[in-house]
């Protein structure tokens, strides 16, 4: 099983730019969930709506602008839960760079291996093609 996606996109825009359409709920619905609640702060929880598809929950991990943001969720689905962090998860990486005008953003997403085997490859499989998908959404909007 493998146990890390990574996906890299360059958007024209700024590092701030882009820290900020991944991190202000009031941009991210923009291009990835359809709502949230709670507060994207280090050491907060809250929830991503995804219409069509239910409730997740995540905890940030770190939110360093203009470069790092991490947070950990249950992939393979909406899921909600009290607490993420004591149930089997992945650990979700933006990584953001700026050079030249351009910014650089690379999401990483691991600890697939150490899901459960019936959960691991679904998730695994349909979080691929989903960061495309998303990281695609991002591009066009921060840029």
């Amino acid at each position: 099983m493998q146990d890390t996606i990574a996906k890299e996109i360059t958007v024209k825009a700024s590092a701030q730019r882009v820290y900020e359409a991944i991190t202000d709920p009031t941009q991210i619905i923009k291009w990835f969930p359809d709502a949230v609640e709670g507060d994207l702060a280090a050491g907060q929880k809250a929830t991503f709506t995804f219409e069509g598809h239910g409730k997740s929950s995540i905890y940030t991990i770190a939110a360093t602008p203009f470069n790092y943001f991490a947070y950990r969720w249950i992939p393979g689905g909406a899921v909600a839960v009290d607490d993420v962090l004591k149930e089997s998860n992945t650990l979700v990486e933006f990584f953001i760079e700026e050079r030249d005008g351009k910014t650089n953003v690379t999401v990483k997403e691991s600890g697939f291996a150490l899901l459960p085997v019936e959960m691991a490859e679904k998730a695994f499989a349909q979080n691929s093609g989903g960061w495309d998908y998303m990281l695609e959404r991002l591009e066009k909007f921060a840029s």
